[in-house]
C-alpha cells in the first residue's frame, strides 16, 4: 500500500508567516515599532532590556513582553526597575512563541494599558505605545523558527557561552537583524575570541549589525540605544 506524505511543518509555518505579516502591518500601522529579543538563558536578556528602556523612556513610551514558562520574574524586574507597563507572556511549557501567542498577549496588553498606538509626528501628545519589546523565551532553537510578527529580530551572544555558538546554532545568528555580543566586561576571565565570533557571525549573514557591550558598565549601550532610535525611525 502507498504511503501518502503530508508535509505538516510547512503549513504550519506558512500560516503562522501570514499572521505574522498581518500582525506586523497592525503594528506599523499603529506606529508601534516590536523588537523581538532572543537568546539562551542567563545571558543577560533582562539586565540589557532594563538598562536601554531606563535610557530611552524620556523620549518614547515603552512597553514590555516577557515569555516564559512559569513565572513573573523578569517582568516583575523590569516593570520594578524601569516604571513602564510590563506583561508576562506564560507559553503552556512551549519552547517558542509564534504569532498567534504574540496576537493574544497585545490583545491583553491593550486591554490593561489601552490601545497601543504610538504617538504620531505631527502630535504633541504620546499616548500609547512607540516601542514595545518581546523577551522571548530562553532558548537557541526553537524561537528562530516561528516568525513573532516583530518588525525585527535581536539575539544576544554573552561572552562566557563562547564564541563557536555562531557554528552550533546557525539558525538563530541567520535570521537576526541585530547581534549583541553581551557582558563584554566579563572577556578577560572567558576565552572568548571576539573577532572570531563576528566571522562566525558575519559568515552566516553579512547584513547582521554586531554591537558589543556591557549592561554592567554601560559599555556600548549608546550604540545600542541609537540602532533602536534608528529603527523606531525607519518603521
Amino acid at each position: 500500500m502507498a504511503v501518502r506524505v503530508i508535509e505538516v511543518h510547512e503549513n504550519v509555518f506558512n500560516t503562522n508567516n501570514l499572521m505574522a505579516d498581518q500582525l506586523r502591518a497592525d503594528l506599523t500601522e499603529k506606529g508601534v515599532f516590536m523588537l523581538n529579543v532572543m537568546s539562551s538563558p542567563g545571558s543577560g536578556k533582562t539586565t540589557l532590556l532594563t538598562k536601554a528602556i531606563n535610557m530611552l523612556k524620556k523620549e518614547y513610551n515603552i512597553g514590555e513582553m516577557d515569555v516564559d514558562i512559569e513565572s513573573s520574574l523578569d517582568a516583575q524586574k523590569v516593570s520594578d526597575a524601569t516604571g513602564v507597563p510590563c506583561l508576562q507572556i506564560h507559553n503552556g511549557g512551549l519552547c517558542h512563541i509564534d504569532a498567534e501567542m504574540t496576537g493574544k498577549a497585545i490583545m491583553e496588553f491593550e486591554k490593561e494599558h489601552g490601545d497601543l498606538g504610538g504617538c504620531k509626528d505631527n502630535e504633541e501628545t504620546k499616548d500609547g505605545f512607540d516601542i514595545l519589546f518581546l523577551e522571548n523565551i530562553g532558548n537557541l532553537v526553537c524561537p528562530a523558527e516561528f516568525d513573532t510578527g516583530a518588525h525585527k529580530n535581536m539575539m544576544i551572544l554573552s561572552v562566557p557561552e563562547g564564541h563557536d555558538k555562531p557554528l552550533k546554532y546557525p539558525l538563530m545568528f541567520s535570521i537576526c537583524d541585530l547581534v549583541v555580543l553581551s557582558k563584554m566586561d566579563t572577556k578577560d576571565f572567558f576565552s572568548f575570541d571576539e573577532e572570531l565570533a563576528r566571522k562566525y557571525i558575519l559568515d552566516l549573514n553579512p547584513k547582521a549589525k554586531i554591537i558589543s557591550l556591557s549592561a554592567k558598565t554601560g559599555e556600548g549601550m549608546d550604540e545600542f540605544c541609537d540602532w533602536i532610535r534608528e529603527q523606531v525611525s525607519a518603521k
